[in-house]
């Protein structure tokens, strides 16, 4: 069976390439520049260069590969980057997922296509909608959580329209190794890491702590796309998440807990949001009931895995310690 995965080079798409190594996938990337986090992997798999804003090089990469599955992960991913130029994200991640679609449209390939949302797209919840459903209304708080919402209609459309194999995924906040330090748990991480190593002052800073997510493990989340893909039903879009909210509290208090040095934790309010949801968690019985999945790796155990490769990555000789 041959994948072939938009964002190989990336956070999520690094292990969604090996896990579909090891149920036994012809593996294929689109990179726009180098192999990033898959470079350990560029033997057992095939690297093309596109840039999936770019229709026509996209097509050519489908006429190349012929994908059997298509994971589109590729994406401006970032939110608050979204505030700081919407075209950008809104012209990265819709014209991306129309592009894909196109691809598969006009190479006449037999391909399943995995469409990934957000639960940006939720955006505004209340008390009453929680737990979040798939049903749920969509109030998006962020150009990208808009952004998110366009490629996932795109994706039902071409359900609708050209009866494309799409199913889709609504993730919620994913974390790990590999996550950018743009990202909160990797943020901490990175922190925390340089103290240790003597990189930093012991101050640790911080954005909004009142804030609750539904963190889940990247390597679940991958899983959970790739049995979607398998068994999900085509035009059906699914929640992926743990089911269960943390503060960023407690996500700071559990990385603290496995420091080896006292911190000082100090506010930084170039870190807060324009616009912040208080209470984020998914349901997750639709998952559960269409492919049997749930999360297996425990919250503990994905916050030291984030602070154990942040110690690896400050012990290399070409490491950059972040600036302030």
């Amino acid at each position: 069976m041959r994948a072939l995965i938009t964002g190989i080079s990336g956070f999520a798409g690094s292990f969604l390439a090996e896990y579909l190594l090891e149920q036994g996938y012809d593996v294929w990337g689109i990179v726009r520049r180098g192999p990033g986090h898959v470079a350990h992997l560029q033997s057992r798999i095939r690297l093309v260069q596109a840039d999936v804003t770019d229709a026509e090089r996209v097509c050519a990469v489908f006429e190349q590969v012929r994908p059997q599955r298509v994971y589109h992960l590729a994406a401006q991913s970032f939110v608050p980057a979204s505030w700081d130029d919407p075209w950008s994200t809104l012209e990265a991640n819709v014209r991306g997922q129309l592009n894909v679609l196109q691809a598969v449209l006009r190479t006449d390939v037999s391909a399943r296509v995995l469409v990934v949302g957000s639960n940006e797209e939720y955006g505004r919840v209340s008390d009453d909608d929680l737990p979040i459903r798939e049903e749920t209304p969509f109030r998006p708080q962020s150009p990208y959580g808009v952004s998110k919402i366009a490629q996932d209609m795109l994706g039902l459309q071409y359900w609708l329209s050209y009866g494309l194999h799409v199913v889709r995924v609504r993730p919620f906040n994913h974390i790990g190794p590999r996550q950018s330090p743009h990202f909160v748990a990797a943020a901490f991480a990175r922190q925390i890491a340089e103290a240790e190593a003597g990189l930093r002052a012991p101050v640790l800073y911080v954005g909004n702590l009142e804030a609750r997510r539904d963190f889940s493990d990247v390597r679940d989340v991958v899983r959970a796309y790739h049995l979607l893909l398998e068994h999900g039903t085509p035009g059906e879009v699914y929640n992926v998440g743990r089911g269960r909210a943390y503060s960023i509290q407690d996500l700071l208090d559990t990385l603290l807990r496995f420091s080896r040095v006292s911190l000082t934790v100090q506010q930084d309010t170039t870190r807060l949001r324009p616009a912040d949801v208080p209470v984020s968690y998914a349901d997750i019985s639709k998952i559960r009931a269409a492919v049997g999945w749930h999360p297996l790796i425990p919250f503990e155990q994905s916050v030291r895995d984030v602070l154990d490769y942040w110690r690896e990555q400050v012990r290399r000789p070409d490491y950059q310690p972040e600036a302030r």
